[in-house]
């Protein structure tokens, strides 16, 4: 008898020991965590410490030709090279020049449908000079029309990024 007793206690205490959080009121809140998923392109990276697409233009702005900055930031694809994904384009909020990125030693590429979605990359920022031949490439891969092409007949100097790992948010 003392047994059952004794058994009938022990299963209650283990019943009553389950892993709910409660609020003050004493009603049982369900605590659910949001975790973000990625999938990850180069080296692998993590999504802590990244800064923003704000804070990254502030970075940008100080650099100067030449200059370089390791750095992680997270912002969205404005354009990718529709050949291969060998190259893409980021946003920064208030920025005339989106910064190209990249991939170092071309050891990997972006699927080539990823306009509009969220990345965090990881790498080297820096300020560059395209030549004009470079320019017109790029516009070429990016599917721009002949007559914006032509139009480019300049060197610029824009913001560029060296990324050894990308994370592409799914």
């Amino acid at each position: 008898m003392r047994k059952s007793i004794l058994i009938v206690f022990l299963f209650a205490g283990l019943i009553s020991c389950k892993n709910n959080e409660s609020d003050r009121s004493g009603e049982i809140v369900e605590v659910q965590e949001i975790q973000e998923t990625y999938k990850s392109f180069g080296e692998k990276i993590t999504s802590e410490n990244s800064l923003t697409a704000a804070q990254m233009e502030m970075k940008f702005n100080e650099l100067q030709p030449g200059d370089t900055l390791k750095a992680k930031f997270t912002t969205t694809v404005n354009s990718v090279c529709k050949m291969k994904g060998c190259w893409m384009t980021l946003e920064l909020p208030n920025s005339e020049e989106d910064p190209m990125v990249k991939f170092k030693d071309y050891g990997f590429f972006m699927p080539k449908d990823i306009e509009g979605k969220e990345v965090i990359v990881e790498g080297l920022a820096f300020i560059e000079e395209t030549s004009v031949e470079d320019q017109k490439h790029f516009a070429k891969d990016g599917g721009k029309s002949e007559e914006e092409i032509s139009m480019i007949t300049e060197p610029k100097k824009s913001p560029g990024f060296l990324a050894h790992g990308v994370l592409l948010k799914e």
